[in-house]
């Protein structure tokens, strides 16, 4: 009778575990890249209005932060029951887009809805941004999703009031200054992800904090040579999160070519951003492998990460040029 039992207890832990493998596996799907423009063009139409500037990219913003909370499974970072409990890729995914999404939030409300610094700030965009700041693992009082939520309303506001001909409160204003700045954040944060995904093979680092000023200073000292490399165990978060990062940058960069079509074509830079999202299209392929490998740069087996790195480095080497082109008079 008691091994019986045992023997139910132990099918049900089995049965359960394929489950929740199951589950996790069909969860851990990204969604494709969405066609904003199609989308911008079809939302102007049900709304019947024009698609004025910086009605795509608030769409592509939206589009971002509705696919987080709106793909499979939904909004994982946060969970606190299996299976999305005890995934951490997905989540990892996760804070990427939410990184690029709160970039964009505060480029929108610090530059993009301003004509100048003494300018006044968007109602709509002060309650957006913010909200987008909360911490991504809060689960209640309040959750993540209600303020994420809360921010998407916020910015379909904004952008309904954008295409109001007879609101004037509510502008966007693309200009070749307003996109460099936009352009600063992500050169940063392209490489940063760089920086970690290149840190999963260990090297020495020589230290050029302080390069090119003889007379400054930082508040700690460092070491002028130290050993750089992502822990085994993080090893697939931060490829996660690059990919995330890429797959958010890659819907702003083309909400961003719709609106900004004029300033581009006059800097002759459109083919400047389409590369930008050809090299970051490469970061979206297909992982056949059943984990990311870490092998040695010249070792027998792949290693994801500089791969990765190899396509996101690229990316930050284009838009470094379209920030150098657009900021030339």
């Amino acid at each position: 009778m008691e091994k019986s039992y045992w023997k139910s207890i132990l099918s049900g832990i089995a049965a359960l575990t394929v489950v929740f493998y199951i589950i996790a596996v069909w969860w851990s799907g990204e969604p494709d890249v969405p066609d904003v423009h199609e989308v911008a063009r079809a939302t102007a139409e049900q709304e019947e209005v024009s698609m004025v500037p910086g009605y795509a990219t608030t769409t592509s913003l939206i589009l971002v932060v509705d696919q987080l909370m709106n793909k499979p499974g939904g909004y994982l970072s946060n969970d606190v029951m299996p299976p999305g409990v005890l995934m951490d890729n997905m989540p990892s995914w996760e804070f990427g887009v939410l990184e690029i999404a709160r970039d964009t939030a505060l480029a929108m409300r610090r530059d993009f809805a301003r004509s100048q610094s003494q300018s006044t700030e968007d109602p709509d965009l002060t309650v957006a941004h913010p909200s987008l700041n909360i911490s991504h693992t809060s689960w209640m009082l309040p959750s993540s999703e209600d303020e994420y939520s809360k921010a998407v309303v916020a910015l379909k506001s904004y952008r309904t009031r954008l295409a109001d001909p007879n609101d004037f409160s509510a502008q966007f204003y693309t200009r070749a200054d307003n996109l460099s700045e936009w352009l600063r954040f992500v050169e940063k944060r392209l490489g940063s992800q760089s920086q970690a995904l290149s840190a999963s093979v260990g090297r020495d680092s020589l230290n050029i904090d302080m390069m090119g000023d003889t007379h400054g200073s930082q508040s700690t000292a460092t070491p002028d040579e130290q050993m750089v490399k992502t822990s085994w165990w993080k090893i697939d978060d931060v490829f996660y999160e690059a990919r995330g990062t890429s797959w958010a940058l890659m819907v702003m960069l083309r909400g961003i070519e719709v609106d900004f079509a004029e300033v581009l074509k006059k800097k002759n830079a459109t083919v400047g951003l389409q590369q930008i999202i050809r090299e970051l299209e490469a970061t979206q392929t297909s992982l056949w492998s059943p984990m990311v490998l870490n092998g040695s740069g010249f070792g027998m087996l792949a290693n994801h990460s500089l791969v990765m790195a190899n396509y996101i480095s690229r990316a930050n080497a284009a838009v470094i040029d379209l920030r150098e082109l657009l900021n030339q008079g």
